[in-house]
């Protein structure tokens, strides 16, 4: 099977900010057609990243290639094939929704009207209000609007869900995957770990201006443990469970970690004593990242 080609290539990018470097040889790579998170703290150089992807910053240093050009030389045709949704979306004060949902899809060419009518419905949006009279949620969904009704290539896509609630986050969600079946590239760089979770094929974690890993989900899941929660019907003694770790056990009550592979082994050595309710989850984003910050600091 060919590879499919990168959307974003970025070798050795560095950029400082007078003595304070805030990205230090930073690799992505965001294949086409693919969901890429893009997580990291902030202060962890997403941001002067993303920056440097749109050509709002020049690198110091390293190659930056964006749908195959160069963001800095070429950004004026690159904007009219990628779409940027930012955390603080700002409108037009005086401009209606849907006046400014038109005026950023002629700035990329052209508006999909079928499913630029579908978005509005989806959001439940009243493209009639003025930029001045609209919450930030609703902001945020002018610019979502405006980015999936295009016919943009690439989304770049930095905290675009804030201010939305549950329901417009699924939404969003809803239409993130419908954007990937149209054949469009994501890099999604949000703090909302169950969003990174549920859309993104890989992903990338950022500390302290340099990416410390890289990989799909299951990637990182390698070195981390599975949790096991299960309700027995006779107590065990805790001597006999190899090869579970970290055991607790309340009553009937027992909770546990064990290797990956090895989570068949656990299940055949709870099974003689009747398992009357089983959860066994393998480690979410969340931990991944928390215990990925642990181990750096230390």
């Amino acid at each position: 099977m060919t590879e499919q080609p990168a959307v974003i290539d970025v070798e050795g990018l560095t950029k400082s900010y007078g003595k304070f470097k805030a990205l230090d040889g930073v690799d992505l790579t965001v294949a086409k057609g693919e969901v890429h998170g893009f997580l990291g703290p902030n202060g962890a150089g997403k941001s002067t990243t993303i920056r440097v992807l749109l050509g709002l910053l020049k690198a110091d240093r390293g190659t930056v290639s964006l749908l195959g050009g160069d963001p800095w030389k070429d950004v004026v045709e690159l904007h009219r094939r990628l779409a940027y949704v930012p955390g603080d979306v700002s409108l037009w004060p005086g401009m209606t929704g849907g006046e400014a949902i038109d005026l950023l899809g002629n700035l990329r060419g052209s508006l999909d009207e079928g499913r630029r009518k579908d978005l509005v419905e989806r959001f439940e949006l009243d493209t009639s209000k003025r930029g001045r009279q609209y919450s930030k949620g609703n902001r945020q969904k002018v610019a979502l609007v405006a980015a999936l009704a295009s016919d943009a290539e690439l989304l770049i896509l930095d905290e675009p869900t804030s201010g939305l609630d549950p329901l417009m986050e699924q939404v969003f969600q809803e239409t993130v995957r419908e954007a990937k079946e149209r054949g469009v590239s994501v890099l999604l760089s949000s703090h909302i770990m169950s969003e990174v979770e549920t859309l993104t094929d890989r992903l990338s974690i950022i500390r302290d201006g340099v990416i410390v890993q890289t990989g799909t989900l299951d990637d990182l899941r390698t070195d981390t443990q599975t949790s096991i929660d299960v309700v027995l019907e006779r107590v065990p003694d805790t001597t006999d469970l190899a090869p579970l770790e970290s055991i607790s056990i309340n009553g009937h009550h027992l909770t546990a970690t064990v290797d990956p592979d090895k989570v068949g082994e656990a299940m055949a050595t709870l099974a003689p004593y009747g398992m009357s309710k089983l959860s066994v989850e393998p480690a979410s984003l969340e931990s991944l990242f928390l215990k990925l910050y642990e181990e750096t600091r230390a």
